[in-house]
């Protein structure tokens, strides 16, 4: 066993890590202390409502910061908070009317559902029969390797005023001696 109960606490929805799965998103440790504050939830009390913390994990997207923030969100409303004395109930303690509706939670917290990007097949182009990829990645690489060349060259052409090289400048300051 992972050690990880999927059921409880809310964890995040994380990337996983390696090229061929990182398009997965799965249950990670705990959310971060940036997404708690985004979703207005202190530290203390996330533990004490059933969020997991993780203080070292770091948010490297704004996309996957604000998907938890949502998942944090959507837990809190839906979230009843019975109060510790059913006399004097503190803010934020669910009232009494939302405690009587209240029913156990069976099974998974807000289940991690995978997103898909929907596709459909087409027909291809002539113009994308013709491109060849290889070619168009060897131009590519070439462009780069030889912009410096290229600029020195330029710039060399623009100095001999149409003379050309300096080798051709030069055989001609030969001649007039």
């Amino acid at each position: 066993s992972s050690g990880i109960n999927a059921e409880w606490p809310l964890r995040p929805g994380v990337h996983c890590q390696t090229i061929r799965y990182n398009a997965r998103v799965r249950a990670g440790r705990g959310f971060t202390l940036d997404e708690l504050k985004a979703a207005g939830v202190n530290r203390k009390q996330a533990l004490s409502i059933g969020i997991a913390v993780d203080h070292r994990r770091k948010n490297r997207s704004q996309e996957s910061l604000q998907a938890n923030v949502l998942r944090l969100k959507e837990y809190k409303s839906r979230l009843i908070l019975f109060p510790r004395k059913a006399a004097k109930p503190k803010k934020g303690d669910s009232t009494q009317a939302e405690i009587d509706v209240a029913t156990q939670l069976t099974g998974p917290v807000l289940p991690i559902v995978q997103q898909y990007a929907d596709t459909t097949a087409r027909v291809i182009t002539d113009e994308e029969k013709k491109a060849s990829a290889f070619q168009t990645m060897r131009m590519y690489k070439a462009n780069v390797r030889l912009v410096g060349i290229r600029e020195k060259r330029a710039k060399e052409a623009a100095e001999d005023d149409g003379l050309g090289s300096k080798k051709k400048a030069a055989k001609a300051k030969k001649a007039k001696k």
